[in-house]
């Protein structure tokens, strides 16, 4: 039996490695999407303050510290049963639409879009950022720049650092903001919603009127049939920050909607033992194996899925880009993949108007920004949208408030059973018998999991069996002494 490695993966948060493996004939009869790095933050958070998670966890990761940080401390308000003030809600959702705006921007523009700005085939070179901006020009560079530096700006009025903010506490915020810094704030948003509104169109131009594009985005090789989580308001519309989760059959009907403290009544998690992420499925529907369709409880968490399982969107320029989606692609639930890079440009305009919205509310200068503890500690569960999915923080603590259990279901982690499922559909259908394997082949195999915009560095929390271990010896020349092995 062949195999081909594709080791290292490019253009995403973390490590990992594609194997595919070649039956007798030439064709691929399976492949494995590896995760070697484990990140251990479930084992080592015990014992510690959970005051002390909201900075802790997220050190996770450097591109979404926001959603790690915003998830922690709303479970910290869960486990000191407390409900923060309105305008201490408001100010940590400005933060996120602002923290939306930055992670999108980089994703369309930084990992998934080189293979559409500079078509899949497009040597190794010159598909990546620097590529982008010597195609689309240096002044759209310097927008895509402004974007991120704008949206730092605002995580750090607010969330007191431009990465890993530390302002989040049980009960709401360590401070506000002034009238002054409103206006700036205000100021910044409305050139976001103009950015994203010259992001849209870039992608109707470069994607949408080219017919190659459009046929990978429409047709079968990135497509699957599985159930779309994603967390809504009230009105059953998109909302990042706050609400309850809800979940749609392949077909779109809506069939529940469950709050942070119930995940554990609608999610369990499948392990295998060749990496160390998890699988979590739909425990009402049950674990089938990597297998799509309405019997199986794979599903996905993605902004398409987000969209897939809303009602529309509560912003204006939103909602009607939301309507022209579904008119384009025919209706909903939209099922084929590709089409997640759209949704993330549909929700980068989303954020940039809730952030407006918010940043013009009289409240979030109020003084009343947090409301102080009074309850014994005890078990709390905090739920935001992670930009790759949902976001679940669920610490158990004893009555000093000192952590005894954590369980994390990270954005990525969500998506793993999919992202195999279309790492190893790209495969079957770009891999054949007399096949020239090429570079520009391979990363047709990479753009199935790209579209989900992982990131493994969050998702690795798993550790199945021993961690192998080789220790090579040499002397002084370089010559090998010993090879001490564990677990190999």
């Amino acid at each position: 039996m062949q195999r081909i490695t594709i080791d290292p993966i490019t253009r995403l948060e973390g490590h990992g490695k594609i194997e595919i493996f070649l039956n007798d004939e030439g064709d691929v009869a399976n492949t494995y999407f590896q995760i070697p790095e484990l990140r251990g933050f479930e084992r080592f958070c015990v014992g510690r303050p959970v005051e002390e998670l909201p900075e802790i966890t997220g050190r996770i990761c450097g591109v979404c510290p926001e959603a790690h940080h915003l998830a922690a401390a709303k479970a910290c308000d869960a486990v000191y049963h407390v409900d923060p003030p309105s305008p201490a809600k408001k100010l940590r959702e400005l933060l996120y639409s602002a923290f939306y705006v930055t992670d999108h921007t980089t994703h369309f523009y930084a990992l998934g879009g080189p293979d559409f700005v500079m078509g899949p085939d497009a040597a190794v070179a010159e598909r990546n950022i620097l590529g982008v901006i010597h195609k689309v020009g240096l002044e759209i560079g310097g927008k895509v720049i402004q974007a991120r530096k704008y949206g730092h700006t605002v995580i750090e009025m607010i969330g007191g650092r431009k990465v890993h903010p530390c302002t989040s506490i049980p009960g709401g915020l360590s401070h506000g903001i002034t009238e002054e810094t409103r206006q700036e704030i205000e100021k910044m948003g409305r050139w976001a919603i103009e950015f994203a509104q010259f992001s849209l169109k870039l992608f109707d131009d470069l994607v949408l009127k080219n017919n190659e594009y459009l046929g990978l985005i429409l047709g079968d090789i990135y497509t699957h049939h599985t159930y779309y989580i994603g967390t809504v308001d009230e009105n059953n519309k998109v909302n990042f920050y706050d609400g309850k989760v809800s979940v749609v059959d392949p077909d779109g009907k809506r069939i529940g909607k469950y709050a942070a403290n119930e995940y554990g009544d609608w999610i369990a998690e499948h392990v295998e033992p060749w990496t160390y992420l998890k699988f979590p499925y739909l425990k009402k529907i049950g674990w089938k194996g990597f297998v799509d369709g309405r019997y199986s409880g794979v599903y996905v968490a993605s902004p398409l899925s987000r969209l897939n399982a809303a009602d529309g969107l509560a912003t204006p320029r939103a909602q009607q880009e939301y309507d022209r989606f579904y008119c384009t692609l025919g209706g909903k639930p939209v099922h084929q993949r590709l089409a997640t890079h759209w949704a993330r440009l549909i929700e980068l305009l989303y954020a940039a108007e809730r952030w407006v919205e918010l940043a013009t509310d009289p409240e979030v200068t109020s003084d009343n920004f947090r409301t102080l503890p009074t309850e014994k500690p005890t078990e709390g569960v905090g739920i935001v949208e992670a930009p790759r999915g949902t976001l679940t923080h669920h610490y158990w603590t004893d009555e000093r408030g000192i952590v005894t259990k954590v369980n994390l279901i990270v954005g990525t982690t969500n998506n793993y059973a999919p992202i195999s499922m279309s790492v190893k559909k790209a495969a079957q259908n770009f891999i054949h018998k007399g096949t020239v394997v090429t570079e520009g082949l391979l990363n047709r195999v990479e753009m199935a999991f790209r579209l989900y915009d992982p990131c493994f560095g969050c998702a690795t929390h798993s550790l199945p069996g021993q961690i192998p271990l080789q220790v090579t010896i040499r002397d002084a020349r370089g010559n090998v002494v010993a090879v001490l092995k564990q677990h190999c």
